[in-house]
């Protein structure tokens, strides 16, 4: 028997393929799926079964292609009517070798969520390992905020699902989850990834909780809702479409990249925000690499053509990649030589000036008039920010752009510039012409004797 854990990065999934006897099954495949068929040809096996623990809601799920590619069968719970694959109900059992995979019916998070319980018959029919998908991370459980007309229901639903399928499976079991630290579906994961039912059972902050007092903090919790979760929620009922392969994208020229942007192509400059606040194609807006799977879908569209500007061109198979997992498709193109290209080409570009923290403590000190307009998420910012500030998520800073005053110069701050360089693009782009991006954190200003507020 076999078990390899797959993590996409940047979206903070984990999906897993788990087999014996020449037969797998893979647990919320991304959509990018070749490298499930390379674990199971080096373990000499074929993916027979495929599980989805919920339709997701922060990524396409890779089902319908990992199925066109193997002719697995594609299992999901019955409570939400699927335009593919198999429904499922609790109790159902797969056999693959020793491996025994039982449907645990877990709702909560969504209504027709299950758990997969692993169990190697070879030695006993107790479980060994439980596949949870969003019910149960690692120091935290999944968010029931999808259905706020019956709140108190689904959060109820949770906790049962908790304590009533999952932690009776016993101490001694290996807890799966389907995200990490990171993940929008969570709010307080561990930055590790392996736990025991046992441990979570002691050390989770929420399965301290009695149910009274598990359904109030769930309805009442914050989480925030890209925009994109409700193309993820459509394309994950309807069956993603299925790619034969990633598209390679094309290096275009300064003349080229100006034309597609002419013809209505959004730019995004994926290089680190010191690099693109030096120098950047006018109107772009920025997103660092890394921050691309997460932030994404906050900002792009889904019918416009995209056009790319990283630091190096292999970065632009990757970006292609991320966009994938976020069913994004049409790429014009990346810029050819870089910003250096566009800036010998005698092109426009435009900056985006940098301050450190010091210089903003001084200003603050000074009594200085600008807007510090904080991007983090809620709770960060009521665990402390900086004396004056204006907080607007950047995720929602689009759509309250004019909450911002632009009488004056407007410093993003963030913790630690990546996000705030994404919101000072989002301001030039929206016509702010004094916009700062600070590189500094709250812990950094705290070091250096700034007031904070909590």
């Amino acid at each position: 028997m076999f078990l390899h854990t797959v993590r996409s990065e940047g979206l903070a999934h984990l999906s897993y393929i788990v087999g014996d006897g020449g037969h797998a099954a893979v647990i919320d495949p991304r959509r990018d799926c070749d490298v499930y068929l390379r674990i199971a040809r080096d373990e000499g096996c074929h993916v027979t079964h495929i599980f989805e623990t919920h339709r997701n809601e922060d990524y396409v799920i890779g089902s319908t292609a990992l199925a066109a590619r193997t002719g697995a069968d594609i299992y999901h719970g019955k409570e939400l009517g699927f335009r593919y694959g198999n429904a499922v109900s609790d109790g159902d059992t797969f056999e693959l070798g020793g491996a025994r995979l039982t449907v645990l019916h877990t709702p909560g998070h969504t209504m027709e969520s299950i758990s997969l319980a692993l169990a190697d018959t070879g030695f006993s029919d107790r479980p060994v390992g439980v596949f949870t998908g969003d019910a149960l991370f690692v120091g935290d459980v999944g968010r029931t905020d999808f259905f706020p007309d019956n709140a108190e229901e689904v959060a109820g639903l949770l906790y049962d699902s908790l304590h009533e399928k999952l932690l009776p499976l016993g101490d001694g079991v290996i807890l799966y989850p389907a995200h990490g630290a990171g993940s929008v579906c969570g709010d307080a994961m561990a930055s590790r990834e392996f736990s025991t039912l046992g441990y979570e059972r002691e050390a989770n902050p929420r399965l301290q909780l009695e149910r009274a007092e598990f359904v109030s903090f769930k309805v009442n919790e914050h989480h925030y809702q890209p925009p994109y979760f409700r193309k993820m929620e459509e394309l994950n009922l309807e069956g993603a479409p299925v790619v034969a392969a990633l598209p390679v994208p094309e290096p275009l020229p300064a003349e080229e990249f100006a034309a597609a942007m002419d013809e209505g192509a959004l730019v995004i400059d994926l290089r680190s925000p010191e690099a693109a606040a030096g120098a950047r194609v006018p109107g772009s807006l920025v997103i660092p690499l890394n921050m691309l799977p997460s932030f994404g879908g906050w900002f792009l569209p889904y019918d416009r053509p995209l056009a790319l500007v990283v630091e190096y061109p292999d970065e632009a198979q990757t970006t292609v990649r991320y966009l994938h997992r976020l069913g994004y498709s049409e790429v014009a193109g990346y810029l050819e030589d870089g910003l250096h290209g566009w800036e010998v080409s005698g092109r426009e570009f435009e900056a985006i000036p940098q301050i450190t923290a010091q210089t903003l403590r001084d200003r603050l000190a000074a009594g200085e008039q600008f807007t510090l307009l904080d991007v983090r998420k809620k709770g960060e910012f009521e665990e402390g920010h900086l004396e004056g500030a204006r907080h607007i998520y950047v995720g929602e800073l689009p759509d309250r752009v004019d909450e911002v005053p632009e009488d004056g110069p407007v410093v993003t701050f963030c913790g630690s510039g990546r996000r705030a360089i994404i919101a000072a693009s989002v301001l030039c782009r929206a016509g702010f012409e004094s916009v700062e991006n600070c590189l500094g954190s709250v812990r950094v200003c705290a070091a250096l004797g700034c007031e904070i507020i909590t």
